[in-house]
């Protein structure tokens, strides 16, 4: 701990780290809001996060995406492995609000103190997570949890970012829900580490599962032609097909298909060993090193990229309103507003040295 950390921030990091949920709890809170010692708690967290296997779970809503996430909790609770969940709910475009209501399938875990779930709205940001489930995972992980599973609103061709957050991601399917596959099919190769075939008991699960191998066997081919290879491409149709259970010893990732029924349990210990083989995968391979490293640099661009607009926005100030009243006139385009403004920042002057300014 720095002598930067405020003495309350190093006191609320000690409870965190003992298991006081209330402090856990406030925590999280503070860092959904982004309230002023929500900066100092992560910075002081992350000396003791880095331990968590984080699992996201993606797919169609319907596709029975909570109760899976509650099957799975059971399951990792068996192994005695303390869990920790975000379950993210879309908000209304119309009213702000939202239900929240992913945890009321999750009621079996409500008195395990080794489970601690936690509803988050996006609050209108794309991609299926809410702005601040990142620093939500860091949070339970320096928090001790063995598991972090964060459940998405539901995946469309471009809400991938739960790939940018989770070591792996888990998309959730079912029979008889349409033409999904071809509806996600354009995003899915991005996004799936492990393919979960939910409600396998239901007619149809057969076309499904032949549907998205004949998928990942085509966009793998695509892939390997034109050179993006995310870690999980192999080479060949022929070699995907009867593989979709291993790695290849390429060292690419095939995504395994995992049948699964979660209201009844079946399927759930293969789902888990699955994503145990991805985490091998990821830590023994190059291919897979190479990932997190993608990832870690993901997340400091995004940083990075969040704080720079911050401190555009305050050092330019009313420059801002103005430019958009210019552009409203059509006295000026907006990518010569835009030049502008850039220019108008890069040219402030410098902070003197210790200021604290930037």
């Amino acid at each position: 701990m720095t002598s930067s950390i405020p003495a309350h921030i190093s006191a609320w990091v000690e409870q965190i780290r003992s298991g006081n949920l209330r402090a856990l709890s406030r925590a999280i809170t503070a860092v959904e809001n982004r309230t002023s010692d929500s900066h100092h708690l992560l910075k002081a967290l992350f000396a003791y996060s880095g331990r968590a296997r984080v699992v996201g779970l993606t797919g169609s809503p319907g596709a029975g995406k909570s109760t899976l996430v509650d099957s799975l909790a059971g399951q990792y609770r068996k192994r005695q492995q303390t869990v920790g969940i975000i379950a993210i709910d879309p908000t209304s475009p119309f009213t702000g609000g939202a239900i929240l209501g992913d945890r009321i399938r999750m009621q079996r875990h409500a008195l395990d103190d080794k489970v601690f779930i936690r509803s988050v709205a996006t609050r209108g940001h794309m991609g299926g997570l809410s702005r601040s489930a990142r620093d939500m995972v860091r949070v339970l992980d320096a928090a001790g949890s063995d598991v972090v599973l964060i459940e998405t609103v539901g995946v469309g061709q471009d809400e991938l970012e739960v790939t940018r957050t989770a070591h792996t991601t888990l998309v959730v399917m079912a029979p008889g829900m349409g033409d999904e596959v071809q509806a996600i099919k354009a995003g899915i190769m991005e996004c799936a580490d492990v393919f979960a075939v939910n409600k396998a008991d239901k007619e149809g699960v057969d076309g499904t599962v032949r549907d998205i191998e004949l998928m990942i066997a085509l966009g793998s081919e695509a892939m390997v032609s034109s050179g993006k290879t995310r870690g999980h491409t192999v080479h060949s149709k022929t070699a995907l097909v009867g593989q979709a259970d291993a790695a290849l010893p390429q060292g690419r990732w095939v995504p395994p298909i995992v049948r699964c029924v979660s209201t009844r349990g079946d399927g759930i210990a293969e789902l888990v060993k699955a994503t145990e083989r991805h985490r091998q995968w990821l830590e023994g391979t190059d291919a897979g090193k190479a990932r997190r490293h993608q990832r870690l640099g993901e997340e400091l661009r995004e940083g990075l990229r969040e704080a720079l607009i911050r401190e555009a926005t305050r050092a330019l100030g009313d420059d801002v309103d103005e430019a958009v009243r210019g552009v409203e006139a059509r006295e000026v385009d907006p990518y010569t507003a835009t030049e502008r403004l850039i220019a108008a920042f890069r040219a402030r002057p410098n902070p003197p040295p210790g200021s604290g300014k930037s």
